[in-house]
């Protein structure tokens, strides 16, 4: 599993980007690795994958109203003291994702967006982390 987390600038929310790299038999998806985009795209809107996206929404909304805990390894300081991000969840949807070996896969597209978050700040360090411990045990728990 490859997650790519980006920020976006001047906006308190940020990109998720999760290429499936194991084949998902559960959801019928037996050939993640595809030579062309074009050949992802039968997969994205097979029912397997929509059934995929339908568990990651309800286990995402479940792990946003319940966050993990930050790890203590993670030594970052929230100086606002009060401030836990709230995210909503503003996309989820299938994605291509290109990988270092030209192939091709599927994955998801998630974006989070911190409600409590000014409208044009970027999201700082600790909310970030809050996102990457949440898309950690949302990859896990959903197998990925």
């Amino acid at each position: 599993m490859s997650i790519r987390i980006a920020p976006d600038r001047e906006q308190p929310s940020a990109a998720i980007e999760i290429s499936l790299e194991k084949p998902l038999p559960d959801y019928d998806l037996e050939q993640v690795e595809q030579p062309t985009p074009r050949d992802i795209d039968a997969l994205l809107v097979s029912q397997g994958f929509r059934d995929l996206v339908d568990d990651a929404r309800g286990v995402l909304t479940e792990l946003m109203c319940n966050p993990p805990a930050l790890p203590n390894y993670t030594h970052l300081v929230d100086l606002g003291l009060s401030h836990v991000p709230d995210f909503e969840i503003t996309q989820l949807t299938g994605a291509i994702c290109p990988s270092d070996d030209g192939a091709y896969r599927p994955g998801l597209w998630i974006v989070l967006k911190d409600k409590k978050s000014p409208a044009k700040q970027s999201l700082g360090e600790v909310a970030l982390e809050h996102a990457r411990v949440i898309i950690e045990t949302f990859a896990k728990r959903l197998g990925i």
